[in-house]
């Protein structure tokens, strides 16, 4: 499966840039040293060297963005020897130059120090992060009983790995089940929701025979975390759907989510489903969630997003047009989310998390 849960291929696990925390750049690991070289080489090739003084003073800052203290503290000691050096003539007209670089140096070792210790602290603190988020969204496998699945997860807060979408598949005894839901809410503050949704579906997924029960079960879920709580306001569309053993048929049950595309002989087209409320709101007098049983052939794919995908706009403020989209694409499942998810970013602003799941029956 491929996710914000593994690593991007722009090298990191989340695609941060080196300013929002990922190791920086080579050329700013470079940048100090060869400021070095370059002024050492033009001061002895130049005879009026101390011109060009000024610019040793950046070069303990510089290494404060990719050294640790120790190799900060060794630069910084070169500098000052470059400036004692008397065929440099560096040090005219005074010790005023001297005395402030002498400082900044000192200041930038300790400065060093320090952001060396946030950063081990942070890291710790993510990779605790990193473990619980992947206890509550583990990835897909690419293959659950007669299934093929693939996903996709972008959260919408930068620096999470998990926010307010969902989605899992399980195999169980009344067959291979589905779900993708969008809680209230996005980043860490929905996560809390996210667990207990995911939690409720995946006990209903090993004793609830019909899907109308297991939307019932987490729909209990939703008004028992927020029952007591003053304006909890807990709620969340989901989207529910049961394979046949011979996965020729799937069921769905929609709770306020988008309905999934059916993707067959290079067409893509919404199926209609009876969409109920969301759950948790527990309206009194709403219709509860029917059932509709849609028949697959070989071939066919069912592709599922959050609204994130659906409500996405380009600068034109139309939304992104998914169907169509979708019937363009060509390649394996993964190939799909990833050739989406392309497609979204570049014509598209995405302010919510984006989530796709592909299923694809194999049909024998």
């Amino acid at each position: 499966m491929t996710s914000v849960r593994g690593w991007s291929p722009r090298g990191y696990r989340d695609g941060r840039g080196w300013l929002q925390g990922a190791p920086p750049p080579r050329w700013v690991r470079v940048l100090p040293v060869a400021l070095l070289a370059t002024v050492t080489m033009a001061t002895l090739i130049s005879p009026d060297g101390h011109d060009f003084g000024f610019l040793l003073g950046a070069i303990p800052p510089l290494a404060v963005l990719s050294y640790g203290p120790l190799a900060t503290a060794v630069l910084s000691v070169l500098v000052v020897l470059l400036l004692n050096v008397p065929a440099t003539h560096l040090n005219l007209p005074g010790d005023t130059d001297l005395l402030t670089i002498t400082f900044v140096a000192v200041l930038s070792v300790f400065v060093s120090y320090v952001r060396s210790h946030r950063d081990a602290q942070l890291l710790t603190e993510r990779a605790v992060g990193e473990a619980v988020q992947r206890a509550v969204l583990p990835p897909l496998p690419e293959r659950v009983g007669a299934v093929g699945c693939a996903g996709l997860y972008r959260a919408a807060q930068h620096g999470t790995l998990v926010g307010g979408d969902f989605f899992d598949v399980r195999d169980g005894p009344y067959g291979v089940r589905a779900v993708m839901g969008d809680v209230r809410g996005h980043g860490l503050a929905a996560v809390a929701t996210v667990v207990g949704l995911l939690g409720a579906f995946r006990e209903a997924v090993l004793d609830q025979p019909d899907l109308e029960a297991v939307a019932a079960r987490m729909n209990r879920r939703l008004l028992v975390d927020s029952d007591g709580v003053p304006n909890a306001e807990l709620f969340a569309t989901a989207l529910l759907l049961e394979f046949s053993a011979d996965a020729r048929s799937v069921r769905i049950v929609a709770c306020g989510h988008p309905a999934p595309v059916l993707l067959r002989d290079g067409r893509a087209q919404e199926l209609t489903v009876s969409s109920a409320a969301p759950l948790g709101l527990g309206l009194a007098g709403v219709q509860p969630p029917k059932e509709i049983t849609v028949e697959l052939g070989r071939g066919d794919r069912l592709f599922i997003a959050s609204d994130g995908v659906w409500e996405a706009r380009d600068r034109a403020g139309r939304f992104y047009p998914l169907p169509a989209r979708l019937a363009g694409f060509t390649g394996t499942d993964t190939e799909l989310t990833e050739a989406v998810w392309a497609d979204l970013i570049r014509g598209c602003e995405v302010r919510d998390d984006a989530t796709m799941l592909v299923l694809t029956p194999f049909i024998g």
